[in-house]
């Protein structure tokens, strides 16, 4: 009587292992682009959050600093406390500014990120990747935002 042999052979392993690391070799990079991506994507949503407070303070025509904001730092930018993000003109115009560093991707550090005020209200993002020009993709680039 045979005896049954259950398993695999060495030739079966060594394709698995073959197949996942080609798999992983495609899969790694992607990761990484779609992690840079979202990250500037909720760098520009945090930022947009305090237009509404900024926008009450042009009303006001009072200066606009971090404490009229709320604005709490972000993992994802240098930006502190004591250091404000906003700068309102006479002319009202003005704009919301942060550098992504922190806990941000590598790809993304020192990515500047400024929501600008035109006097009539108008916002307008503007992404600068001149810090990161050789690995920046333009699917990073949120809608509505130019370089």
């Amino acid at each position: 009587m045979k005896s049954k042999q259950c398993g695999f052979t060495l030739i079966e392993l060594m394709i698995v292992v073959a197949i996942i690391g080609i798999l992983s070799a495609l899969a790694i990079p992607m990761y990484q682009g779609y992690v840079a991506k979202s990250q500037v994507h909720r760098a520009v949503g945090e930022l947009s959050s305090y237009k509404s407070a900024y926008e009450e303070r042009v009303s006001r025509n009072g200066s606009v600093t971090n404490s009229d904001l709320g604005y709490v730092p972000s993992g994802l930018t240098t930006g502190a406390v004591g250091i404000d993000i906003a700068i309102l003109n006479a002319d009202l115009t003005g704009h919301l500014r942060v550098t992504m560093g922190g806990t941000a991707h590598p790809l993304m550090s020192g990515v500047v990120i400024t929501l600008e005020r035109s006097p009539r209200g108008a916002w307008q993002c503007v992404v600068d990747n001149t810090a990161v020009s050789g690995s920046w993709q333009s699917t990073y680039l949120p809608e509505n935002c130019s370089l």
